[in-house]
């Protein structure tokens, strides 16, 4: 049965051949199928159910396919390998370079007719045909045909799909018996392409012809791994790479770089040049436009433009501007606006002496031995309490609630006494205990109305007595003028007044003795069990008019009726007495203490002269 079936299928392929032969004109040179560059390998099956003419049938069949291939070493390189039970290659991909040399190796193949290891023989096909020694070249289309008459004995699904992921495109050619499933196994996608099973003449004819159509339609740039960047353009026979306009193609002849007309200097911009591929744009630096040739530039002067908000100079730099100020005048914080640094020279200031200019605003001073008045510009001799005086209260837990009260109310009765604003007298409060403070500074109200309710509204807070502490939070900050103390300069007398019940529990000697160096007069109040020692330290000189004491807080309102802290003779009272400057006897007081420096200073320079004198007559002697 198997005989006749042969006989019958070779029968169909021989007059397949003939039809095809008949139906081709005789090969030439323009009858050549003009493809790019392939490599081809035919793996016959030459197992024992192959008889020798269906042998010779397959034989005939691989020539006339080659008949229709331009074959040559940068055409069409043509392998083939037969197997059975073992593989063995009859020549390889760079064994013949021309046709009748390819026909003759084809013709003394002798059939191995053995088993059918199918699987065994695509293996090497891809490890050894389609390899660089064997005259596979780099990055043409690798193609097998697999002609088989029969089921593999071996597995042939994993090493196919291994040979196609490595490139190689399979064309499966069953004859008679093949299986359709191992053939699908085998081929290369899409299967009505690259499987036939010839069971008739319409089959083979139509494998022949699709298959020369596929090898001679071949698109290098679609079909190959090409490599190139941008373009790749088919030639008959290979390819080659191009670039998209403004890139050149690089030395490798695959990848494309940009033209970079910048940075090879071919432009005209006068100051950035801005590169896209193979061309250019220009720009200009910050500060600058571009003039209409779109190449040079200009400052952008925008004081000149009047795109600025300066009160009164604009200074112009490239997109940029400053503002400055007239002579006279200081430029704000908002380095836009101007303030009249003088105004003394430009307002009716009114000083009966001297105008003094600050940023904004002015103010008057009066001549040495003279004092600025309450309308802060005339002067005279006397005037009503302008001081700076910040009082020091003991908040100590032995003062008691009861009369922290009375503390309280012995401040309102001392402020009742001042006149009180923001020209004239400045009152600040501090409350000390184991920590220091502040009720409220020197700046904060000016009515004696305000100092009252803020002073009534002051919360005891008990613990300790650190007066050393206080007087240092005083001297350092109370007559700061960040907290409303007036400069120095301007003669405002600044007055400390210290209230305390009891000991102190720091040092006041150093504190004491600083603030009164720094020009502060300062006043002690001692209640209770206040220590005379401390309180005569803390006072200035004459002690006696700056130093009072009572045995209990029922009696401090009394203090506070004689506290008079003015500088003119006629408002002093009590204890505290401020004589005339101008009076008769304090001219001649001032005269007598002129007189006893005066004979001081005769004294000493009598002595310095009697010294040299020796000094010189040493000088002498040594000669």
């Amino acid at each position: 049965m198997k005989m006749r079936q042969l006989r019958a299928l070779s029968g169909f392929i021989l007059l397949t051949l003939a039809v095809l032969a008949a139906a081709r004109p005789k090969a030439g040179p323009e009858q050549k199928c003009k493809s790019g560059p392939v490599d081809l390998v035919f793996l016959i099956d030459s197992s024992r159910s192959v008889r020798p003419h269906e042998f010779e049938t397959m034989r005939k069949f691989m020539i006339d396919i080659l008949d229709t291939l331009d074959i040559g070493p940068n055409a069409t390189r043509v392998g083939v390998v037969q197997y059975s039970s073992q593989v063995r290659s009859e020549f390889s991909l760079k064994t013949h370079s021309k046709l009748d040399t390819m026909v003759k190796g084809i013709n003394q193949i002798i059939p191995l007719a053995q088993g059918t290891m199918t699987g065994l023989a695509i293996r090497y096909v891809m490890n050894v045909a389609f390899s660089v020694e064997e005259g596979d070249r780099p990055k043409v289309p690798n193609v097998a045909v697999i002609v088989t008459d029969g089921r593999p004995q071996d597995r042939v699904a994993e090493v196919a799909a291994e040979a196609r992921e490595k490139g190689i495109e399979i064309y499966a050619v069953g004859v008679a018996r093949a299986d359709m499933t191992s053939l699908r196994a085998m081929a290369s996608p899409p299967f009505e392409d690259h499987v036939f099973l010839v069971e008739s003449f319409d089959l083979i004819h139509q494998f022949g012809l699709q298959f020369q159509d596929k090898l001679c339609g071949v698109d290098l740039c679609l079909e190959s791994d090409h490599g190139c960047e941008h373009i790749c353009e088919s030639s008959p026979g290979s390819y080659h790479c191009l670039c998209l306009p403004g890139y050149t193609l690089n030395d490798n002849g695959k990848t494309c770089a940009a033209i970079n007309l910048c940075a090879e200097g071919k432009h005209d911009c006068e100051q950035i040049c801005v590169s896209s591929p193979g061309s250019f744009t220009c720009d200009c630096n910050k500060g600058y436009k571009l003039n209409d040739d779109k190449k040079t530039c200009s400052t952008i002067d925008l004081c000149a433009e009047g795109k600025h908000d300066c009160e009164q100079i604009c200074i112009s730099a490239p997109g940029v501007f400053t503002c400055d100020c007239n002579k006279g005048f200081k430029l704000n914080k908002d380095k836009k606006t101007c303030t009249n640094m003088d105004l003394c020279n430009t307002v009716e200031h009114g000083c009966e002496h001297q105008c003094v200019s600050t940023p904004g605003s002015y103010y008057c001073i009066c001549p040495e031995g003279q004092l600025l008045q309450e309308d802060g510009k005339s002067c005279g001799t006397c005037k009503s309490a302008n001081i700076d005086l910040v009082l020091l209260i003991d908040g100590s837990k032995s003062v008691r609630p009861q009369n922290f009260e009375l503390v309280k109310k012995f401040v309102n009765q001392v402020v009742d006494s001042l006149d009180v604003s923001a020209h004239g007298t400045r009152v600040g409060l501090v409350q000390y205990s184991s920590r220091v403070r502040t009720e409220f500074p020197l700046n904060m109200y000016h009515s004696v109305d305000e100092i009252k309710a803020a002073v009534m509204k002051v919360e005891y807070m008990e613990k300790g007595t650190m007066t050393g502490l206080a007087l240092k939070h005083m001297l350092e900050n109370s007559f700061a003028e960040a907290e409303g103390a007036r400069p120095s300069s301007r003669n405002i007398p600044r007055i400390g007044l210290v209230f305390t019940d009891g000991r102190s529990q720091d040092d006041i000697t150093e504190y004491a003795k600083k603030a009164k160096e720094a020009g502060i007069t300062m006043y002690a109040v001692g209640v209770g069990k206040a220590v005379e020692d401390e309180l005569r330290e803390i006072a200035s000189e004459p002690v006696e008019k700056h130093f009072y004491y009572t045995t209990d807080f029922t009696a401090i309102s009394t203090i506070a009726e004689n506290l008079k802290l003015n500088v003119c003779p006629e408002e002093s009272q009590g204890e505290i007495e401020v004589k005339d400057p101008c009076a008769c006897e304090s001219l001649v007081e001032f005269q007598q203490a002129t007189m006893s420096s005066l004979d001081q200073l005769t004294q000493k320079l009598a002595g310095m002269t009697a010294r040299l004198e020796q000094l010189e007559n040493q000088l002498l002697s040594r000669k």
